[in-house]
């Protein structure tokens, strides 16, 4: 049985990419951002995942406003990136886990939820800048990945009772794979941010902390909101909290809160780091 560590989240911002490739860390404007990854790399080294359950949002690289699935789960045997066009630098393809993938993909699909299979995928920024704040000095990574793609863009999106659902699945196809695998989840996105229209630079500081709080062990509470509700709250981008529940639902019932890092602006987004330890 394989078995599941717990989940690091953060926010895949485009800057974020530009500031690791100029090397700016210790910048006033980033150190408050990057010095929330110390624990983090420590829990990892800790931990020793052997695969990364990516739970993310695509940008156009793969599905676009004409053709957007609900959920897509990657099922390749090493995923690239390419120049989405935010003059961010790509990296070195990182490696699949495509058993592991088939395992989810007939799970959920004997759960009731209809999924994109992908047997070629490209990976874009939500994956690999969260990559590389997390494995900062090794490129590609020393894991394996399955990437987990959630519509947060193209209504009509998928409830939050519905995300957090399609995560229970993953996390009992999981368990139920025949590995004894290390398996850590990594949920992207993020938090609440508008970077668009009459409401662009909406911050919502009160109720991320709501968000962060009822990830920990109460991850239905946030499921009373509606999508609209959630846009309201959150902001149009917001939404890719979506990400973070479904991520939560990978881990079971109880959870433990390891570390949590919040920081507001990061190029107007509220930008968050949160730990959760399985139980």
């Amino acid at each position: 049985m394989s078995k599941i560590l717990g989940s690091v989240s953060t926010s895949h911002i485009p800057s974020i990419g530009k500031a690791i490739a100029l090397k700016l860390q210790q910048d006033a404007y980033w150190k408050p951002f990057f010095d929330g990854f110390h624990k983090v790399h420590s829990w990892i080294a800790e931990q020793k995942p052997d695969v990364v359950v990516v739970v993310y949002n695509d940008h156009g690289l793969n599905f676009f406003l004409d053709k957007m699935p609900t959920f897509a789960i990657g099922a390749a045997q090493s995923y690239a990136t390419a120049d989405e066009g935010w003059g961010i630098a790509t990296i070195p393809p990182v490696a699949g886990d495509a058993k592991l993938s088939w395992a989810i993909i007939e799970g959920v699909v004997e759960d009731e939820f209809d999924v994109v299979t992908c047997q070629e995928m490209l990976i874009d920024h939500a994956v690999t800048i969260p990559l590389q704040l997390l494995w900062p000095d090794l490129l590609p990574p020393p894991v394996k990945i399955v990437p987990v793609c959630i519509n947060t863009v193209q209504h009509p999106l998928p409830t939050a009772k519905r995300c957090l659902d399609f995560g229970k699945a993953i996390g009992r196809a999981i368990h139920a794979y025949g590995s004894n695998q290390k398996v850590m989840v990594l949920s992207t996105g993020g938090l609440s941010h508008q970077l668009d229209g009459e409401r662009a630079g909406f911050i919502n500081a009160d109720f991320d902390a709501e968000c962060l709080h009822a990830l920990i062990n109460t991850p239905e509470d946030l499921t009373k909101y509606s999508i609209h509700q959630l846009v309201e709250l959150s902001g149009t981008q917001g939404l890719e909290v979506l990400n973070w529940i479904v991520g939560r639902g990978i881990l079971g019932a109880k959870a433990e809160e390891m570390h949590r890092n919040y920081h507001i602006p990061i190029s107007n987004t509220a930008s968050a780091i949160q730990i959760l330890q399985a139980v």
